[in-house]
């Protein structure tokens, strides 16, 4: 323990906690603000420490988890529509009606494209943007001297005398 209270001694117990928790959507950040588990910068102590190789690899894979945990979590963002009305009342508070609640809206558009992001990051195969880079239409090829004879022609439309490679520019009788 520090001084703080804190574990700083690794333990499979502790690393699997923290883990499990990743897996789950929490953030480390969050999971660390807990005084019964270790200080950030432990964690990356532990991750970088050779010795631990293992949970080197839990935590890869619980990041990849989280990827999934965060996509669930954008379809319940989604699917809650429980603030998106708010009910409207007149000067003496008696209600009169229902308007749209904007700024719950907007934070639940906010919490689905940062989700969404992050799942991005984490899983990009499986959840970022996907590039067609198939190309159709079919490859010509043009025989040398016909490619010749056209650079031939454009030097001398723009007026590029023989010496250069090109016609030159007509003479006038």
């Amino acid at each position: 323990m520090s001084a703080a209270g804190r574990p700083t001694k690794y333990t499979e117990t502790l690393a699997d906690a923290i883990c499990e928790q990743i897996a789950d959507g929490t953030s480390l950040r969050r999971i660390c603000k807990d005084e019964s588990m270790p200080a950030k910068s432990t964690v990356f102590a532990w991750l970088a420490d050779p010795s631990h190789e293992e949970f080197r690899t839990k935590y890869a894979y619980a990041r990849e988890a989280q990827a999934d945990s965060l996509v669930d979590d954008m379809t319940d963002i989604a699917d809650d529509g429980s603030n998106d009305w708010m009910e409207k009342r007149d000067g003496e508070g008696e209600a009169i009606g229902w308007r749209e609640n904007g700024e719950a809206m907007r934070r639940s558009a906010l919490r689905i494209s940062t989700r969404q992001w992050i799942a991005e990051k984490l899983k990009p195969k499986k959840y970022g943007s996907k590039l067609d880079l198939n190309v159709s239409g079919k490859l010509e090829t043009v025989p040398e001297d016909q490619i010749d004879a056209r650079i031939t022609e454009l030097l001398g439309k723009a007026g590029v005398d023989a010496a250069a490679g090109g016609k030159g520019p007509e003479k006038a009788d």
